[in-house]
C-alpha cells in the first residue's frame, strides 16, 4: 500500500487513540502530522466557499448531541465537529449543519455536505461507498446494571469480581469480562441483545456488558431504572467511528489531519471525558 498523508494521519490517529485508552503508563502516542498550509480555509473546496457544511442524523441523539441541536456545540460529536472546524480555520459562525439519514449518508454518490458525524462505523462495506477521516472515537465497553443492583455504585474492576455478569456471545463485551474483570463466576452468554436485556431486567445477572453506544440506548429508555456502572478499559480491536466524506473527497486528507492533530494534542480524550464520562454519567472503571 502506498503511504500518503491521509493514510499516515489515519494510522497515527488510531495509534494515538489506542494509547490514550490504554492504562499502562509506558504507552506513548505516535507522532502526528499537523494541518498544513494546503489545508487553509481559503484553499478548501467545500460545498459553499468559506463555509463548512456538516451533516448528522435526525434526531441528533444524546449524549452525542444535546437537545437535538447539533449547532449548540454541546455533546461529544457536536464538540468534535467544531474542534475539527477550528483546526481547519473555520469560526463557529462558518459552520452550518444539515440533516441526512444514516442510510443516505453511507450510500454511494455525491454528498450535500463536506463531512458527516453520526457514529458512522468505519467498516469495509462502508468504505466501498464513502471515505472516512482518521478515527475520532474508539468504542469502549461498558457495564449496565439496574439501579437496585448491588454493583450500581461500584467504580473499580476488582469490585465487580463477585458479580454475575453477562454479554452477547462472541462480542467485545464478553472479551472485556474475561480479560479485564475476570469474575469469580463464569459469565452468562446470550445469543441476542434482546435476550441479554431480558436477563438484566429479570435480575438473572447483576450487570450486562455492551458497547457504550448500546449502553446509552439501554439506559435512555429501553430498560427502566438502568444505569451505566462505568466504562471498561479498551480491549481487543475496538470499533472506530470516523467523519464521513464523499468517496475520493479532496477534503479527506485535510479533515484526517485535523482529527489527527486533535488526537495528538489530547483534545479528543478531553471531549470524551467531558461529554461521555462526566455529563453522560459513564465514568471510567479502573
Amino acid at each position: 500500500m502506498v503511504t500518503t498523508p491521509r493514510t499516515l494521519a489515519f494510522a497515527s490517529a488510531t495509534a494515538v487513540l489506542l494509547a490514550a485508552s490504554a492504562c499502562t503508563p509506558q504507552a506513548q502516542p505516535a507522532p502526528m502530522p499537523t494541518v498544513s498550509m494546503a489545508c487553509a480555509k481559503d484553499s478548501l473546496p467545500t460545498q459553499t466557499p468559506g463555509t463548512l457544511t456538516v451533516a448528522t442524523g435526525e434526531p441528533a441523539e444524546a449524549p452525542w448531541f444535546v437537545d437535538d441541536q447539533p449547532d449548540n456545540g454541546k455533546g461529544f460529536e457536536s464538540a468534535v465537529a467544531y474542534a475539527v472546524a477550528e483546526q481547519l480555520g473555520y469560526a463557529r459562525d462558518d459552520v452550518t449543519w444539515t440533516r441526512v439519514p444514516s442510510d443516505a449518508a453511507v450510500a454511494p454518490g455525491p454528498k450535500t455536505f463536506d463531512f458527516g458525524i453520526d457514529r458512522y462505523p468505519m467498516t469495509e462495506e462502508h468504505r466501498q461507498a464513502v471515505d472516512f477521516s482518521a478515527p475520532y472515537y474508539l468504542v469502549r465497553q461498558a457495564v449496565v446494571a439496574l439501579e437496585s443492583s448491588k454493583i450500581a455504585d461500584r467504580r473499580a474492576l476488582t469490585e465487580l469480581r463477585d458479580a454475575r455478569l453477562g454479554a452477547r456471545t462472541g462480542t467485545a463485551g464478553y472479551q472485556a469480562i474475561t480479560d479485564l474483570v475476570r469474575p469469580k463466576s463464569e459469565p452468562r452468554t446470550y445469543k441476542s441483545d434482546d435476550e441479554a436485556a431480558k436477563a438484566l431486567r429479570g435480575g438473572r445477572i447483576d450487570g450486562l456488558v455492551v458497547d457504550l453506544p448500546t449502553a446509552f440506548d439501554l439506559t435512555g429508555g429501553e430498560i427502566d431504572d438502568a444505569v451505566i456502572v462505568g466504562q471498561l478499559p479498551q480491549v481487543g480491536s475496538p470499533e472506530a467511528f470516523g467523519l464521513l466524506l464523499a468517496k475520493d473527497s479532496p477534503l479527506a486528507g485535510c479533515v484526517s489531519a485535523a482529527v489527527g492533530q486533535l488526537a495528538s494534542e489530547g483534545v479528543l480524550k478531553q471531549l470524551e471525558q467531558q461529554w461521555l464520562a462526566q455529563d453522560a454519567k459513564a465514568p471510567e472503571l479502573t
